[in-house]
């Protein structure tokens, strides 16, 4: 096999930090929720409205996100989106500090909702056309890369809370590092594909064709069920642990935490297992391991036991996501769309998820309820099949080829 030109490994790079900008933007925000709960003087229920209009800008921007890129292109399309959030942003602080109006804040965060959006499925795209430059499958590298931007960014905020610093500052320079950041990364994007006339399949299909085709549709079922599981965890596993095992707070924070370092360097080690088995046998494993996970967590006769089941879980839960954004995108000419589709149908989980197990945990309680969470593993491992590489796209890796020829049916 050839070295990777070092125009792929610019493109790598470049694709690093738009996961690590993208997840640091996101923790920033999230850290400064009480704050703005508090000065806009707001209940819990009040201001879980609020954050239902982050979540709508997602939801209408996500599904037409795969249109813009063909249109744009996906380094343009990265770039508009850290535009768009810092413009939310902006007007989030405004809104806050500046009013202390409600309405201009949601008005904000819908903004900034539709430029996660876009820019989420932007570098997913991106990432897996460098996945095939390289040859190599580190999707969940790229993933691994926004968790740690994540944590980063709420290690900057503890401090900036300590020193006392307002929303409206902190917010503010979050979007001029976003914004300044994608501007340097996207130049190092990999070029656009140039669509060959006449090549058929290979010049890309509609939105509306990637929303008929079975596999895509399969896949969106698969990244739905994966983001169910690592959902459930960021929302219920730290209360699963106080409710569940009789833990103290901090003790059910100690939790969470194991679950997200598992699944950081689930990610991170990720191109290992994909390259030694092929993807639909590491999907199915991944599967398996976060369903066993679960159990024990539910099952854990003390703490200890479910911190052990904590980790499975994240273990699990790692390669899912990625891989799903990396099969979505296995023809290049067609990433855009399918990428779309796929996140359109797997993040319907985050937004879905939370309520839904808030009614199930009222009726059998936290540790009980995040039961679902295995249900979901399973169906995830019945379907990882349609996570095999397309008919006409590309395998990555020599190991990988053989094993999906051998493993995956």
């Amino acid at each position: 096999m050839s070295a990777p030109s070092p125009a792929a490994l610019r493109a790598r790079t470049a694709v690093y930090a738009a996961f690590v900008l993208n997840g640091a933007f996101m923790s920033a925000w999230v850290s400064r929720i009480p704050s703005v709960r508090d000065t806009l003087g707001l209940s819990n229920s009040g201001m879980s409205v609020l954050l239902l209009a982050f979540s709508l800008g997602s939801v209408v921007a996500m599904p037409i996100a795969g249109a813009v890129v063909l249109r744009l292109g996906r380094a343009r399309t990265v770039l508009g989106g850290a535009v768009t959030v810092a413009l939310g942003l902006l007007l989030v602080s405004v809104a806050v500090d500046g009013l202390g109006s409600v309405v201009p804040a949601a008005v904000g965060l819908v903004v900034a909702g539709a430029g996660v959006a876009s820019w989420d499925v932007a570098m997913n795209v991106e990432g897996s056309a460098v996945e095939r430059r390289l040859d190599r499958a580190i999707m969940s590298r790229f993933h691994a890369a926004w968790s740690l931007g994540t944590v980063t960014s709420a290690g900057l905020a503890v401090l900036l809370l300590a020193l006392g610093v307002p929303t409206w500052a902190h917010l503010c320079a979050v979007a001029v590092l976003a914004v300044a950041g994608t501007v340097l990364a996207t130049r190092s994007f990999l070029g656009e594909p140039a669509p060959e006339a006449g090549a058929g399949e290979s010049a890309g299909i509609s939105l509306g064709q990637a929303w008929r085709e079975p596999r895509t549709l399969l896949i969106g079922l698969l990244v739905l069920c994966v983001a169910f599981v690592e959902g459930t965890a960021n929302d219920w596993l730290a209360l699963g642990v106080v409710d569940g095992h009789g833990a103290a707070h901090s003790v059910g924070v100690a939790g969470y935490t194991v679950f997200v370092v598992a699944m950081t360097c689930g990610r991170l080690l990720g191109p290992q297992l994909l390259d030694r088995f092929g993807r639909v046998p590491a999907l199915r494993l991944s599967a398996a391991v976060a369903a066993a996970g679960v159990g024990v967590f539910v099952l854990a006769p003390n703490v200890a036991v479910a911190m052990a089941g904590a980790l499975l879980w994240g273990l699990g839960a790692a390669l899912g996501f990625p891989t799903g954004m990396s099969a979505a995108g296995d023809e290049e000419a067609s990433a855009a769309v399918r990428v779309s589709v796929v996140s359109s149908v797997g993040y319907t989980a985050f937004l879905a998820g939370p309520p839904l197990l808030g009614l199930l945990a009222d009726r059998t309680g936290v540790v009980h309820a995040v039961t679902a969470a295995a249900v979901a593993s399973v169906v995830a491992l019945f379907v990882a099949s349609a996570a095999k590489p397309h008919a006409d796209g590309v395998a990555l890796g020599a190991g990988r080829r053989e094993a999906e020829g051998k493993l995956s049916s």
